[in-house]
């Protein structure tokens, strides 16, 4: 290991022991995500988040307790040279023996009027999930983070009339035997991002050409409207100058949802209303 990588790990656990090492095993040990003798394939995008999932990953295997195997997944959909150069050489800088093979989703989704990213995002799903179970892999853990949590609670009351969150872990209901696992979830997106900047690394952006025809737009016009999500995090900065505990409450709201005083709730696909059993009080 050269001192660059051994550098870059010690700032995990050291410098950001608080902030991103505490938060990493809080995720792991609260929602069990890790049993002796899984093998997990963790998915690389070639961003930050992941990118910092992986070096955590390595580290709970060397240090932790619990013995299981561990592979690295990265999906090429369609980028061009730059962008495979880069996740390459980050992942030879981080000292990540990445796997990486070819699909051709940008392909296949850079003509989709309707909701591109959500059918782009399903899709590299099962690939990876296709992959991974090739690898002889049990699990994939993907690199959401606290604000992915928070904003897709938002997103969910404001935008689909409905709260729903995104799970710490879930069984892939296609492929059977596989989980899902998000283990950066209690990580804040400021904190990747001073780790980030810190050891003075760059990352790939995302880079369907969805994205870059935005970019492309960006420097023609004064103004574009922002993606949902991107409203979520401008929504969730103003709560952040209001209250330090706003974000965490939104999150608490979920795992504290109060039956006896909601209208309707949705149980195994079942919807059902207050009114089934308001005149029969227990």
């Amino acid at each position: 290991m050269d001192e660059f990588c051994r550098q870059l790990e010690r700032s995990i656990i050291k410098d950001f022991r608080k902030t991103i090492w505490k938060p990493f095993i809080r995720g792991l040990n609260e929602y069990q995500m890790i049993q002796p003798g899984d093998n997990i394939a963790v998915c690389i995008s070639g961003g930050k988040d992941s990118m910092l999932l992986a070096k955590c990953m390595q580290e709970i295997l060397r240090h932790g307790k619990m013995t299981f195997g561990l592979h690295f997944l990265a999906m090429d959909p369609g980028y061009n040279q730059e962008n495979r150069n880069l996740i390459e050489e980050n992942a030879r800088r981080l000292e990540i023996p990445l796997h990486m093979f070819d699909s051709d989703i940008f392909n296949i989704v850079v003509d989709v009027e309707q909701s591109p990213c959500y059918l782009c995002a399903r899709m590299r799903r099962g690939y990876l999930y296709a992959h991974a179970k090739e690898l002889g892999c049990n699990k994939i853990a993907l690199g959401h983070h606290f604000d992915d949590v928070i904003e897709t609670i938002l997103m969910s009351m404001l935008y689909g009339a409905q709260v729903n969150t995104m799970m710490p872990k879930l069984h892939s209901t296609n492929f059977q035997g596989m989980e899902l696992i998000r283990p950066l979830y209690f990580v804040k997106e400021a904190d990747i991002i001073a780790w980030k900047e810190q050891n003075g690394l760059r990352f790939l952006q995302c880079a369907c050409r969805f994205t870059e025809e935005i970019e492309r737009e960006k420097k023609a016009l004064t103004e574009v409207r922002s993606s949902k999500r991107q409203e979520m995090k401008e929504l969730i900065s103003r709560f952040r100058t209001i209250s330090p505990h706003i974000e965490t409450n939104i999150l608490k709201s979920v795992e504290n949802v109060n039956l006896d005083a909601c209208l309707g709730y949705v149980h195994k696909g079942v919807r059902h209303h207050f009114m089934e059993d308001y005149d029969f009080p227990a």
